[in-house]
């Protein structure tokens, strides 16, 4: 177990450097690291305050990485744990990965892409990365000042910015894809007219989506609800149209397997 000031003094340093260069990025708590390592990430550091209490919680909740934990991890202790980081997580794990550099050349053609307009929220970011990742998406693209691996991103989504590409641009990208968007004003989502391969546009709650964006759409829907409930927040509007499409638009477009 690290006891010695200097070296705890440098497991501090290199957390705080990874949250801010552009190649790294810190993951906390145990779930954030262990989606990271089923979908491949690229661990350079990681701690934990208890390395017993952390594999006991792999075999209850990651069996297929409780050999990680009992073996790569550095068991710093609770207190200095407590030290390293503004925002300990309870379960008692950090880590720093290597960030992707996930690029929209990366999205795969047979499933839909998520494509976020100026989105205001940062936890919102992460829970759609969240279940985007869930409903097996192509990607995540987001649009506007604030980047998707931030660290507020990062906690919401945990760990699940490693099992999709997400990337960030200024602008709304072109894609060779159809372009459909989420619309008070559009029709009802009917999961029969959304390709597999559809770029699914959503704006803010506040702004919704742009007038340009909604111009190059090939069709705008809209999600029923209720009389008097004005919105839905982003990342449940985004789960709410993924799995409609996940669960009927193969069933209804007749590919399902017949039982």
């Amino acid at each position: 177990m690290t006891t010695d000031r200097r070296h705890r003094a440098v497991l501090a340093a290199r957390l705080r450097e990874a949250a801010t260069r552009g190649d790294r990025v810190v993951l906390e708590g145990f779930h954030a690291v262990k989606h990271a390592l089923r979908f491949g990430a690229d661990i350079r550091l990681a701690v934990v305050a208890d390395r017993s209490q952390v594999v006991t919680l792999a075999r209850t909740l990651a069996p297929d990485l409780a050999d990680w934990f009992a073996r790569v991890p550095e068991e710093v202790g609770a207190e200095v744990f407590a030290r390293l980081w503004p925002r300990p997580p309870e379960t008692g794990v950090l880590a720093v990965a290597a960030r992707p550099r996930a690029t929209l050349a990366d999205l795969a053609r047979d499933r839909p892409v998520v494509l976020l307009e100026r989105p205001a929220h940062l936890g919102n970011v992460g829970a759609v990365i969240r279940v985007a990742a869930a409903a097996d998406c192509a990607g995540v693209v987001t649009t506007g000042p604030y980047d998707p691996w931030h660290g507020t991103a990062l906690r919401t989504a945990a760990g699940l910015h490693f099992a999709l590409p997400v990337v960030g641009c200024e602008a709304p990208p072109v894609l060779d894809r159809p372009l459909y968007a989420l619309d008070p004003e559009g029709a009802p989502l009917d999961p029969r007219r959304i390709p597999a391969d559809a770029v699914l546009a959503f704006g803010s709650e506040r702004r919704g989506l742009s007038a340009e964006l909604r111009a190059r759409a090939r069709g705008r829907f809209r999600l029923p609800m209720r009389a008097g409930v004005s919105s839905l927040n982003l990342a449940t509007a985004v789960a709410a149209v993924l799995y409609v499409l996940r669960l009927c638009g193969p069933l209804l477009r007749g590919e399902g397997d017949g039982t």
